[in-house]
């Protein structure tokens, strides 16, 4: 089993930054593929950015060039750090973890998922 507990969300201002952070219980088995999605109000979840196992890294076009994913393997924690942080980045951002993903933003290959940190950006 995995546990994934998200922490970091707040209220910015746009051009600002923060950086979200996940900790995760469990085998790494489980978590060798760990990704951020998003979800707006009204609108359908969708994937923000992905790490694999051995570091390497995937964006959305939306994020690429002010989102940065990296993971502390010895805290156990997923980061995002968001910078330059527009209004449609509002979001409830989640964290997700699988043994392996077919695509990054395939939803159902993410076994495990956190409660969700909530982001908001005002203009």
């Amino acid at each position: 089993q995995v546990m994934l507990v998200e922490s970091g969300g707040g209220s910015v201002q746009a051009g600002g930054s923060l950086r979200l952070s996940c900790v995760a219980f469990g085998h790494p088995y489980y978590m060798d593929y760990m990704a951020w999605f998003r979800q707006a109000p009204g609108k359908e979840r969708e994937w923000v950015a992905g790490r694999s196992g051995d570091g390497t890294t995937y964006y959305a076009d939306s994020v690429k060039g002010r989102f940065t994913i990296s993971k502390d393997n010895v805290k156990n924690t997923l980061y995002l750090q968001m910078n330059l942080l527009k209004p449609e980045d509002t979001a409830m951002y989640y964290c997700a973890a699988a043994s392996f993903v077919r695509t990054w933003d395939g939803e159902s290959d993410y076994k495990y998922w956190g409660q969700g940190t909530q982001v908001t950006v005002s203009s």
